[in-house]
């Protein structure tokens, strides 16, 4: 799945321009309840605000000036942090995750910057938790697989031959790089102990078989 698959839409979203003075972009961060939105310019992404910069930039302001005075007479443009915090929409969606830091929203954006919607923290949880099936229930079985060809396929073979329904399946690296872990997700039925066996019996080593 890519980025675009995922945003919410440029008009769907909270955002500031650079030209909003600090008092109306905490207005929003307060009636929204949100802890930051990015910064416009002319429609091109020009970096995030937040409750935090807008603080540090106020106590790092030289002139002794009053709050207010500082909240309305500076733009969020001024401030804004950040510049490069943004991700393409043609990206897949599992680029995202690493990049969240410090924001629980990100930017998308296109080849030019062109500001195009968000993608937030709770929207790619969703995601991650969709692909390993989590609001199904099902049977969880982790076991492992040396790392050679055809490894995958004889599980194929396998789960067609028990016409196994499968929720989802994942691999990840072990530790022995000559090893593969693979969790797969499966609909309960009554043949589960005789397809782990078969698993065994192909080479596959059982770690662990959950109702979950």
């Amino acid at each position: 799945m890519f980025v675009k698959g995922i945003m919410k839409p440029a008009h769907k979203s909270y955002k500031s321009e650079s030209s909003d003075s600090l008092s109306e972009v905490l207005q929003m961060l307060d009636e929204q309840d949100i802890e930051a939105v990015p910064v416009l310019k002319s429609g091109k992404f020009a970096g995030m605000i937040s409750k935090e910069i807008i603080f540090r930039a106020y106590f790092n302001e030289e002139d002794s000036t009053d709050r207010k005075t500082f909240l309305n007479n500076t733009t969020a443009g001024e401030i804004a942090r950040h510049g490069n915090y943004y991700i393409n929409d043609e990206e897949v969606f599992e680029r995202t995750l690493p990049m969240f830091k410090g924001f629980s929203v990100l930017a998308v954006v296109d080849e030019k910057k062109t500001f195009l919607g968000l993608v937030t923290r709770f929207d790619v949880i969703e995601q991650f938790e969709s692909a390993f099936g989590v609001k199904k229930q099902g049977v969880r079985i982790a076991f492992t697989s040396e790392e050679s060809a055809g490894r995958i396929e004889r599980l194929s073979d396998i789960i067609k031959s028990y016409h196994e329904n499968v929720i989802s399946l994942a691999t990840f690296d072990e530790t022995d790089k000559l090893a593969r872990r693979i969790v797969l997700k499966i609909e309960d039925n009554n043949n589960i102990e005789a397809f782990t066996k078969k698993l065994e019996k192909t080479g596959f080593r059982i770690l662990s078989v959950k109702h979950v």
